[in-house]
């Protein structure tokens, strides 16, 4: 679990000027660092290196970086677009994200500064005769870090923003948040069960403070300030919820006296944003793979072996569902409403299933794909027939073919008959597990 502060310093990590920036400052000070240490150098190591020569050299590289760092900044603009248009808009924070590109950006812009800085420090005579090796050796250290991720960068571009790269991030990034969640399925508090929730509708209701999106939960904050007040909070929101200032996200378990002061102090728990986030808001990542099939199934777009392989994308994220471990429990004081499996395969089938109804092959992938998730675990049966029997109906109406229909409803049926063994068998396991 994470707090907000540190949330909120992870995001400031991932903007994209920040190791532009840092760099950008270390390549300022690299330069004017090498003015003051001449003095400590070998007295015979002076003046080997003639002023023309470092000149020359920081020159090319000044005016070069200039170039490659705008071209490199249009090529990234350039994938953003890419996928925003053949994906979705809701993925490019992942490539903004990208690592690789930030380190590389970085480089060329901190080595632009060192260079220019270098320049303006020989032309005024700020290193002297005695700085002129110390600048030379710093500018062959900087140089072959240039041209290394140079050569990272030029493969890092043969598939930086395509489809299937935006496509496999997205994927990725469910999966790893799903897996979280799976870890600790109550966010670290205790379960809020149906009696639990049915005890809290009696106690005093706390409201957001915004409107937006929830992206995180600070559990710890939460739990020490329901310790401070000897107080039990259920959470009537999760991640990923809408809210605004008349929304409830949160009931003071009865007993609790109403106290405004600790209301204001819980609503700012609640990091809300004008967008979704992923880092506890699984679902997020599941929505984002199914808009990518979405477009891939329009009609201006015609792609049903992209929509295909989100199918087979869902399988893997989804698969994590049965790898859960037990919760551990770190929030007493907070209860915690269990992430619905129903909800998840909503995200992930439902809209395939209508935007792919007219289409033999997606329909059949996608029965293919509930019949496998009932065979990596029993407890997805009663969320598969479900989705098993909607798609059914959607394609019974779209396609022409009778025979299309009858290999439709014939793998259907296989896929009933394996729902309910698997229900009739006592083998499925609960939705989430309890709490230690």
């Amino acid at each position: 679990m994470i707090s907000l502060w540190k949330w909120n310093l992870r995001r400031l990590m991932r903007k994209i000027w920040v190791p532009i920036a840092a760099f950008g400052l270390v390549g300022l000070a690299t330069a004017l660092a090498a003015a003051a240490v001449p003095p400590f150098l070998p007295a015979d190591s002076k003046g080997l290196v003639a002023a023309n020569a470092v000149s020359a050299i920081l020159q090319i590289m000044a005016t070069s970086l200039l170039t490659v760092t705008t071209f490199s900044v249009s090529i990234m603009v350039s994938a953003f677009a890419s996928a925003a248009q053949g994906a979705t808009p809701r993925a490019t924070p992942l490539l903004r994200d990208d690592r690789l590109t930030q380190n590389v950006l970085a480089t060329f812009t901190g080595g632009f500064i060192y260079s220019l800085v270098s320049i303006i420090g020989l032309e005024t005579g700020l290193y002297g005769r005695e700085g002129r090796l110390l600048i030379f050796l710093v500018t062959l250290a900087v140089l072959a870090a240039i041209v290394w991720q140079l050569v990272r960068w030029i493969g890092h571009l043969a598939d930086f923003g395509r489809l299937p790269d935006t496509i496999a991030r997205v994927e990725t990034a469910a999966r790893a948040a799903l897996e979280q969640r799976m870890a600790h399925p109550y966010l670290g508090g205790r379960p809020l069960d149906d009696g639990a929730r049915a005890l809290a509708r009696q106690g005093q209701p706390v409201f957001g403070d915004r409107t937006g999106y929830v992206q995180v939960i600070d559990l710890a904050a939460l739990n020490r300030l329901c310790a401070d007040a000897q107080v039990t909070l259920a959470l009537s929101v999760l991640p990923g919820s809408f809210i605004h200032p008349g929304s409830e996200v949160a009931r003071l378990m009865p007993g609790a006296a109403p106290d405004p002061a600790l209301a204001g102090a819980i609503a700012k728990t609640f990091a809300i944003g004008p967008t979704r986030s992923l880092d506890q808001d699984p679902r997020f990542g599941t929505l984002i793979l199914t808009e990518i099939a979405q477009r891939a199934l329009s009609p201006a777009v015609n792609d049903p072996g992209t929509a295909i392989d989100i199918l087979g994308r869902h399988l893997r994220v989804l698969s994590a569902w049965a790898e859960r471990g037990a919760a551990e429990l770190l929030y007493p004081h907070v209860l915690v409403p269990r992430l619905h499996l129903a909800d998840l395969a909503e995200d992930a089938f439902a809209a395939i299933a209508r935007d792919g109804a007219g289409m033999v092959e997606v329909q059949v992938r996608l029965l293919k794909t509930l019949g496998a998730l009932v065979q990596l675990s029993p407890a997805f049966a009663p969320e598969v027939a479900h989705q098993t029997a909607r798609a059914l109906d959607l394609s019974a109406a779209a396609l022409v073919l009778p025979e299309d229909k009858d290999r439709l409803r014939a793998l259907a049926q296989r896929i009933a008959e394996t729902c309910r063994a698997a229900q009739a068998s006592d083998a499925a396991s609960p939705a989430l597990p309890a709490t230690a």
